[in-house]
């Protein structure tokens, strides 16, 4: 009976994200010969290149990984992403997004390549729905692209909670939207997904990762912004969780200086390194395998306007992180300073240059858990 009335559950989930497409589907032919015509298209795309030179001796300067033989490539050129992407509206409210990664095709690309495809339809600013591959809201870094990141990447917190089905992209559904509480902006996402990564053929078992955002307006003028979100799930047949709370503020210092600030902590479940484990090797009790971290991400800003040049940009991310602290804690510090240019508007161009700083509590030889020090170039060109 259980399974019954989980069954009717998600069936109805389903026509309530569908409901809008069927309707949109019953439209009157003649709004199509007003003023507006669809489709229209918006295209986009993003280059990002970067050298990368280590300074700890035996470690791959792309992976991070520690070679014991010495035997490793500590300085390259790397195309890190060569995104083409286009949105296709096809009414008022009814879009089709598209973006993929070809810069993945450097490597294997099964499970790579395609990042964003999905469609969605905005009955008003309270409602909201898409259906597809997309970012599950669940912090500060899902909302934004990596274009305009304060960083070089995102941060470690953010590539593990990926790898465990909350953030980066996903297979499934979202409703979204906003409202006011009194005189407060609230903005809010659910989701519901597979929760096994991008470009999937199916899910990797009958269980779904349900997550929520709440984002609460506090002060327009400083950009106050206070993100609470909170995440459950099935996966093989094993309850899984994950929370996070994120804070942004922005001080403005002088006419042309501005100090922008992201703090995010995320905690939950490991079950992706649970089941990476052979099963002997592992305790019968999943929640015993738990991840937490946090960083905080100043950046000041000085806006300059001279010719070309948008903006000089300085920034430097504190990141504490451990994958498994409960059980076999090795935490991993990361200090990631980095001075930037900014050309045009919106980072159409962008030189960025610094270091990344990892510092574990145990080094483990032959692995990427392995302290290392990395100095890194990269250069941005987008349109939009």
């Amino acid at each position: 009976m259980n399974q019954f009335n989980q069954y009717l559950g998600f069936k109805a989930f389903i026509l309530l994200l569908l409901f809008p497409f069927l309707s949109n589907g019953q439209t009157s032919e003649s709004n199509s010969q007003g003023e507006i015509k669809y489709p229209q298209f918006k295209f986009q795309g993003l280059f990002q290149a970067r050298y990368l030179s280590g300074f700890t001796d035996g470690i791959d300067a792309t992976t991070g990984l520690h070679h014991s033989d010495r035997k490793a490539v500590e300085n390259t050129f790397d195309i890190k992403r060569m995104r083409l992407g286009v949105t296709t509206k096809l009414g008022e409210r009814f879009d089709v997004v598209v973006l993929a990664n070809l810069a993945d095709f450097k490597s294997d690309p099964k499970g790579k390549v395609l990042e964003n495809a999905f469609a969605r339809y905005t009955f008003n600013k309270n409602i909201g729905f898409l259906v597809g591959q997309f970012r599950p809201a669940f912090g500060i870094e899902e909302l934004n692209p990596a274009d305009i990141l304060k960083s070089f990447d995102y941060s470690n917190q953010y590539t593990e909670f990926g790898n465990n089905g909350w953030t980066s992209f996903q297979i499934g559904a979202s409703m979204f939207g906003s409202f006011d509480l009194g005189k407060l902006p609230v903005t809010y996402a659910v989701s519901t997904v597979n929760g096994n990564g991008k470009d999937q053929v199916s899910d990797k078992d009958n269980g779904k990762q349900y997550s929520s955002r709440l984002g609460f307006e506090l002060d327009k003028k400083h950009n106050v912004n206070l993100g609470l979100n909170g995440g459950i799930g099935e996966v093989y047949n094993n309850k899984v969780f994950a929370v996070g709370l994120d804070l942004t503020a922005d001080f403005k210092l002088a006419d042309k200086l501005i100090l922008q600030t992201q703090l995010e902590a995320k905690q939950g479940i490991n079950h992706y390194l649970y089941y990476s484990l052979a099963a002997d090797s592992r305790t019968a009790n999943l929640n015993e395998y738990q991840m937490r971290g946090a960083y905080f991400l100043p950046n000041l800003r000085y806006e300059i306007k001279y010719q070309k040049l948008t903006a000089i940009e300085f920034s430097c991310r504190y990141e504490y992180f451990d994958r498994n602290f409960k059980l076999d804690s090795n935490a991993r510090q990361t200090y990631t300073p980095m001075a930037g240019l900014e050309f045009g508007k919106g980072y159409t161009g962008r030189i960025e240059m610094g270091m990344q700083l990892d510092t574990y509590k145990h080094n483990i030889a032959n692995t990427t858990a392995y302290d290392n020090n990395l100095f890194i170039i990269q250069f941005q060109g987008r349109f939009f």
